[in-house]
């Protein structure tokens, strides 16, 4: 019952007047014009996108209410084109796209814009790229209308696969005519993704310090966090240490910690053993929890095995408690303390014993000695060794090799399950 009065509150005064009321029934929902439900359903979408997660739920009920107020309105109500807008955003913001094609098929008066009805239609049956050049002109055209802001996103959408600058230019315009809301936080996240997947390291880092500064607290945060740990592990050097902290100074210690912990992480995985330590410090030096100063050390001794510190490393690695690890972090530590008793385990002084080498007979003739080499080639396979050839070679030495061999096996399957699970 709380949940139905507050459906009704929004739906009839949380943002059409201002005044929230306690009641509305379903004839009175049926009377609202679309244009005014819309608010809502937007005003909805934007506090998702600004932190109220639990919002989500109010979302899909006004969208499956303005689809039921859109298909059962009288043709009439189209003669305001604020209805016809609405109509078009609904459709825009995640709405039922058969709902549109009802509407369009239905407009006898001319109300709605064909070439916008069939470019939406197009796009939201996954042919978008054959409206491409339409949707780019009406997203010029209705540029200070209110669907304008709407069609420059979708507009930026279709652009990405052939034309990422053009579909810059396009998020750029969604983002500055609609600021605080889901359209600028889908619009900068697609940005980020588009100039760390095209190498563009200043223009990727000023849209992540614009994310991070906007829309922290977005259900959608954990796509742009794994953009900018990308981008990090991909261009340490030419990104700083100062870029870092910049993009992520007004983000709260819980959750730049957390970044720091995927940046090590990645960056331990990747060979990155500079930026891996330096990182994993910055996020033990955070503080919190037992467990990303668990992982923070975890990373940092990942990081110290292909260094002249590797004993280190090994110590650091084994100060972590199994309880804190996941089951990807566990064999990963284990594969990383494999390789490091390989790099630091010392042969016999009798190991490299070996047999007396196998001497070619010299000879004069340059072609005598290619027709025995081409001989040699074509010669059966010699029968195996006799019992005093193979004692001759040292017991110690073949069970070393014979134990390298299956820790670098037991290594590679780790490895090889850590990639899996990514």
């Amino acid at each position: 019952m709380a949940l139905a009065r507050l459906r009704s509150a929004l739906l009839v005064g949380l943002v059409l007047g201002g005044i929230p009321v306690h009641s509305a029934s379903a004839e009175e929902r049926n009377d609202l014009a679309p244009y005014a439900m819309l608010r809502s359903l937007q005003f909805v979408q934007d506090s998702v996108v600004n932190g109220d997660h639990s919002a989500g739920e109010m979302q899909r009920f006004m969208l499956g209410t303005i689809d039921q107020r859109l298909r059962t309105a009288d043709p009439s109500v189209f003669e305001d084109p604020r209805n016809v807008d609405a109509a078009l955003i609904y459709a825009m913001s995640g709405g039922n796209p058969a709902t549109l094609e009802y509407l369009a098929s239905r407009d006898l008066s001319g109300q709605f814009d064909n070439r916008v009805a069939d470019a939406l239609r197009k796009y939201l049956g996954g042919k978008g790229t054959l409206a491409s050049n339409t949707l780019n002109e009406l997203a010029t055209e209705y540029r200070d209308q209110k669907i304008g802001p709407y069609l420059a996103l979708v507009s930026g959408n279709v652009l990405v696969q052939k034309d990422p600058k053009a579909a810059l230019s396009a998020y750029d315009w969604a983002r500055l005519t609609a600021p605080g809301t889901i359209i600028e936080e889908a619009a900068l996240r697609r940005s980020v993704a588009i100039t760390v997947d095209g190498n563009m390291v200043p223009q990727a880092l000023s849209y992540s310090r614009k994310y991070a500064r906007r829309f922290l607290h977005s259900p959608y945060a954990s796509q742009f966090a794994d953009f900018f740990v990308q981008l990090v592990v991909a261009h340490f050097g030419e990104i700083t240490e100062d870029d870092i902290d910049g993009a992520l100074e007004a983000m709260d210690i819980d959750r730049r910690r957390e970044i720091f912990l995927r940046i090590a992480r990645s960056a331990a995985i990747a060979g990155k053993t500079e930026l891996a330590r330096m990182i994993s410090a910055k996020a033990e030096a955070l503080g919190g929890r037992p467990t990303p100063e668990a992982l923070a050390r975890l990373y940092g001794g990942l990081a110290g095995v292909p260094t002249k510190d590797i004993t280190s490393a090994v110590q650091a690695m084994d100060t972590v408690a199994d309880e804190t690890l996941t089951p990807r972090d566990r064999a990963l530590r284990q594969a990383a303390k494999a390789i490091a008793e390989q790099v630091v385990s010392r042969p016999s002084v009798d190991s490299f014993a070996q047999d007396d080498p196998v001497r070619v007979p010299q000879g004069t003739d340059t072609q005598t000695n290619a027709s025995l080499t081409r001989d040699q080639a074509q010669a059966p396979a010699a029968p195996e060794q006799s019992d005093e050839a193979a004692a001759a070679i040292d017991p110690a030495f073949r069970t070393y090799v014979d134990t390298g061999r299956k820790r670098l096996d037991a290594v590679d399957a780790l490895l090889k399950d850590e990639g899996l699970s990514q």
